[in-house]
């Protein structure tokens, strides 16, 4: 597994690839230099877009 170091709606992220498929995205919400909120996407559906071209 791969872990990649993305933008995620606008919040800093983390994308994971495994077998050249995006398996799982992350986003994190920071505030005052502390991660506050952890967001994730394993749905295959809605990971659709981070698909690569």
């Amino acid at each position: 597994m791969t872990f990649l170091e993305r933008t995620v709606n606008g919040q800093p992220g983390v994308v994971a690839e495994q077998g050249g498929h995006i398996v799982t995205v992350f986003a994190f919400e920071v505030t005052d230099r502390k991660i506050k909120h952890i967001w994730v996407v394993r749905n295959p559906e809605k990971l659709r877009g981070w698909a690569r071209g």
